[in-house]
Parts: structure tokens; sequence; C-alpha cells
């Protein structure tokens, strides 16, 4: 019976490690409030995001890829971001708000 609970026990632990990289590797969208005018390409949060339109996609996404820090640096850049994610999770509205804080002009995030 100890043999089957461990057995099951590292079963367990196997496929948590392999559910965390397997994440990783979804691709990470950014949809932006405004189209740009012409392809570009940004680097932020360990990938690059190939951007066209109003859609920026991080085909091959590091761990450290989905994160706020990582749609800040997609705003300061591109512009206010409308959603960002992948399949399984998107960031919720407070943390777009905070995301969309680096696309503010100076004056206005003094005024916030």
């Amino acid at each position: 019976m100890k043999l089957q609970t461990l057995a099951a026990a590292c079963a367990a632990l196997v496929s948590i490690s392999f559910a965390a990289p397997a994440m990783a590797g979804d691709p990470i969208t950014a949809k932006l409030q405004a189209p740009l005018a012409a392809k570009t390409k940004v680097i932020a949060g360990g990938a690059v995001f190939l951007c066209e339109g109003d859609t920026c996609v991080a085909a091959a996404p590091s761990s450290r890829t989905y994160a706020t820090s990582t749609c800040k640096d997609l705003a300061k850049e591109l512009g206010a971001v409308a959603a960002f994610g992948g399949e399984r999770k998107q960031l919720d509205d407070a943390k777009l708000g905070a995301c969309n804080v680096a696309a503010l002009p100076a004056t206005q995030v003094a005024n916030r």
C-alpha cells in the first residue's frame, strides 16, 4: 500500500513539473487598443513579439513572458493594451490598468 501511495505521489509531481513549462510555451498575445501603421518586432519578457495591426504575438514565450511587466514594456513601446495573455490565462482588468499606466504621457501619470 505504501508503494502505491509513493508511486501516486511521484506521478503527481512529474505531471506538475511538466505543466509549468508547457504553459510557458503557449503563445502570448497582446491586443492593442489602436492598430500599428506597420509591422513591428518588439522584445519584451524574454520573447520576440511580432506585431501587425492591433495584434502582437510571442509564438515562443519564455517562462517570464506572461507578466504585467511584459505588458508594461509593450504598452510603453506600442501604446495601450486592450488584452494580454495566452489561451489559458489573461491579465485581469486591474493588471491591464497597471500595464497601461506605462502607455500614458508623464503628465497623466502624475495626475492618477
